[in-house]
């Protein structure tokens, strides 16, 4: 898994760990693709203060690049 440098910057500034990331990737609550971008969702309830946390990410030559993390500030996504 790579991660661009906004998804780490991102994860730093809300305290995402990869093992955060990685659950969104594997098992996410809400899946969408757009272009070749796949958003992920996945509501953490312990954690980022109640709110899910949003991963987009590609798939490049069978490997999985993060672009960016952070959690969303609606409770609800569409």
């Amino acid at each position: 898994m790579k991660l661009a440098r906004h998804a780490r910057n991102n994860m730093r500034l809300y305290n995402i760990s990869q093992s955060d990331v990685r659950a969104v990737i594997d098992s996410p609550d809400v899946t969408e693709k757009e272009g070749n971008k796949i958003v992920a969702i996945k509501s953490f309830s312990n954690r980022f203060s109640g709110y899910p946390l949003k991963v987009v990410y590609e798939i490049i030559d069978e490997e999985i690049a993060v672009i960016t993390a952070y959690p969303l500030k609606k409770k609800e996504w569409r």
